[in-house]
């Protein structure tokens, strides 16, 4: 495991330290959580991107999507528990 040094200005470490009383842990173990939550963050927000980037070149690829008329009536009678038909993309151009 490798060492990286960080440097926090002394109120920023006096509330780490209070955070992780609070939490229950060392203030190393808050910070190396904080980190690994951040980061894991980080990578499913670039993977969201990706996945809209994806669906959006397959709209304009193929010009089909689903209209949103449909797509708000498909939800809310999902949302309200009927047992609805999944709309079906189209092509809109």
């Amino acid at each position: 495991m490798s060492t990286t040094t960080i440097r926090l200005s002394e109120e920023l470490k006096a509330r780490v330290a209070q955070a992780a009383e609070r939490a229950g842990t060392t203030p190393h173990n808050f910070i190396l959580q904080a980190i690994a939550e951040k980061t894991e963050m980080d990578e499913l927000s670039a993977r969201f991107h990706d996945v809209a980037e994806e669906r959006y070149a397959e709209i304009m690829s193929t010009g089909k999507a689903i209209p949103w008329s449909e797509m708000k009536e498909y939800l809310v009678g999902r949302v309200a528990g009927a047992r609805v038909k999944r709309p079906v993309a189209k092509k809109m151009r």
